[in-house]
């Protein structure tokens, strides 16, 4: 059966809003084992070994079933090593990942894109054994004390060892892991004093730096190299108190003319706290010309630019050039409908990874509470406000007021949500796109200038400060 037209076609989103047979019963399990992680593993209660029997039946018919089972008894007897631990992460990590799987085969059903070949990673080497083991007692310590047994002691356990792996460039990715999970861990001490516990993030961060700690999982991942036009479709910008990240997502097609695929090409620097808004941009241009070019509507030409088997191009500015304009709602309209959905790799599969470029058009936008829903062909998709970022001119306003939608589909809350990269609405009488990275090149808006110059004297005065310092 044909469907009815679904926002030009580009969109089902009927498909979005059905029940995935399974979905909840593993996240269920999930959330069991999380539990059992608050109040630790050193002594178990029996709600806790109940917690680890629901996640071992979980994957019972799984070939991780046997090994898991054997873990969950030993945890829930008190007497899990570090191996036991290890494979409890890795079946939550395993349960994650099949949510993952089932909501991406929505989201490719609902889009009719296809989808890029799998790669098998490469088998890995044994660099700094000594370091993964001594991170992986650590984290052990941590499932033992329990987020509510978490101490200053037991936290600053990871100080030697994240300092002995951040010298080595194979060791960083999980360094700097477990260099975040401690600094939360620290800010939350003593654990017996949290009024809540943020349960499924710290058991995240936790499974992911275990499974990291095994030999060869945290290696550079397989990269080759293109040749051939991006087509940028939107930025997306996340800001913390101490960093910025901005991620270009684009259609690529090659010059040997195989099939379009999507891609993405991120930065990241750190940042004062006091450079905000479209100050930002003073941090990030600098590294990336891909910025410029977007904000510009060009399109560029790349020549042997190194990429993962995953789309993430490995930025470099000497394999690229700004080349004849490009409008990212033609694109989306055009080109984004027959490409390739990248591969997602083992250890990237994760709810909260799902970031995929949709294009929507003909909604009925409405506002309820605050909350923005775009009713698609018949059928509410809720809209992510909250991730426009100010360091553009895209506001939710605009966005309740458009026609047309660039944006990334995400999954939160239980439900699909749009995060809008860019809108086509109508100002005063007039026809025009509005980009969320549309300052990141420079702009004449009064509001973005402001900004830019409060960002120039903030560095200006940071640089003063730390000139002295040194000359001290």
């Amino acid at each position: 059966m044909v469907p009815a037209d679904q926002a030009g076609g580009v969109m089902r989103a009927d498909l979005l809003v059905e029940n995935i047979a399974g979905l909840d019963e593993a996240l269920t399990a999930v959330d069991a084992f999380d539990r059992a992680l608050v109040t630790g593993l050193l002594r178990p209660q029996p709600a806790q070994a109940a917690g680890l029997t629901e996640l071992a039946n979980a994957v019972s018919g799984t070939p991780l079933a046997a090994r898991v089972a054997e873990a969950a008894d030993k945890a829930a007897a008190g007497s899990a090593g570090e191996d036991h631990f290890v494979a409890l992460a890795a079946a939550r990590t395993a349960l994650l990942g099949s949510v993952h799987d089932a909501l991406m085969a929505r989201v490719a059903e609902a889009s009719g894109r296809p989808r890029g070949a799998e790669t098998a990673p490469a088998p890995g080497g044994r660099q700094g054994a000594n370091l993964l083991a001594a991170a992986r007692s650590w984290l052990s310590d941590l499932a033992r004390a329990g987020w509510q047994g978490i101490d200053h002691d037991t936290v600053s356990g990871a100080a030697h060892v994240v300092s002995a792996m951040l010298p080595d460039p194979a060791l960083r990715r999980l360094a700097t892991l477990l260099d975040g999970l401690a600094a939360e861990l620290a800010a939350s001490c003593p654990g017996s004093a949290l009024e809540r516990i943020p349960a499924r993030r710290w058991g995240d961060l936790w499974s992911r730096a275990m499974l990291l700690t095994l030999p060869g999982v945290a290696d550079a991942p397989v990269t080759g190299t293109v040749t051939g036009r991006l087509l940028p479709l939107g930025i997306d910008v996340q800001e913390h108190a101490t960093a910025v990240q901005a991620q270009v997502h684009a259609v690529f097609e090659p010059a040997d003319g195989t099939a379009p695929r999507l891609v993405r090409a991120s930065v990241s620097v750190p940042k004062p706290d006091t450079v905000v808004g479209a100050g930002l941009w003073q941090l990030l241009r600098p590294h990336m010309s891909l910025l410029a070019a977007v904000s510009d509507g060009r399109s560029m030409d790349l020549a042997e630019m190194p990429v993962t088997a995953e789309g993430d191009l490995l930025w470099s500015d000497e394999h690229a050039r700004p080349s004849e304009p490009a409008d990212a709602f033609a694109t989306a309209r055009v080109a984004l409908p027959t490409a390739i959905d990248p591969a997602t790799a083992p250890m990237d599969r994760h709810p909260a990874r799902i970031a995929v470029p949709v294009f929507l058009e003909g909604y009925a936008a409405q506002r309820d509470d605050e909350a923005l829903t775009f009713t698609v062909a018949g059928h509410p998709l809720a809209v992510d406000t909250d991730r426009i970022p100010a360091a553009g001119p895209l506001t939710p306003e605009a966005v309740a007021a458009s026609g047309a939608c660039i944006g990334l589909l995400r999954w939160d809350a239980g439900t699909y949500r749009v995060q809008p990269l860019a809108v086509e609405t109508t100002v005063r009488k007039k026809a025009v796109a509005i980009h969320a990275g549309g300052w990141a090149g420079g702009t004449t808006d009064k509001a973005g200038v402001r900004s830019e110059k409060a960002a120039t004297d903030a560095v200006a005065v940071l640089r003063e400060r730390a000139g002295r310092l040194l000359r001290k």
